[in-house]
């Protein structure tokens, strides 16, 4: 039986990764999609996370920086094609994950999300210093796992 689970685990995450875009590229491998959804996670409690592409694109076009975390499996994929391109021209970091219903998981809601941006403060109000610093220190480790992923491929 449990070779059984495993098979059926594999053959869900190639499923997964047959479903990606084609233009899904730095893509999260397993223990950075890990993190990354840890992170999220985090944030979304200390209310830092902006979620879905109007949200994300407003709050980028405002100037506000933190980590673009984008899912790989969007269809029609015209509707976040232009969300790389802002992030770019921000100097903001992002990076597909495979699944957006894992992404809406690690965001607390139960609606998939196309994307979530993972701000380094709040918009309103404060954090406490402890919470701060751990979402600070998670943040600072998930982005430069991304820059270093990133700038592998260019």
């Amino acid at each position: 039986m449990g070779s059984d689970s495993e098979t059926e685990k594999t053959t869900k995450e190639k499923k997964k990764l047959i479903l990606l875009a084609p233009i899904a590229k730095p893509i999260a491998g397993k223990k950075l999609c890990k993190r990354t959804h840890k992170l999220v996670r985090s944030a979304t409690k200390a209310k830092c996370v902006r979620r879905g592409v109007k949200e994300v694109v407003k709050s980028i076009r405002r100037g506000h920086k933190g980590l673009c975390v984008i899912a790989g499996n969007i269809s029609p994929i015209d509707v976040i094609t232009h969300v790389p391109i802002l992030c770019e021209e921000a100097d903001i970091p992002y990076i597909y994950v495979p699944s957006k219903e894992d992404l809406a998981t690690a965001g607390e809601t139960k609606r998939p999300t196309c994307c979530i941006l993972v701000l380094t403060k709040p918009v309103k109000g404060e954090l406490d210093q402890e919470v701060q610093e751990k979402l600070r220190t998670e943040y600072e480790q998930v982005v430069s796992e991304v820059k270093q992923l990133a700038s592998s491929l260019y």
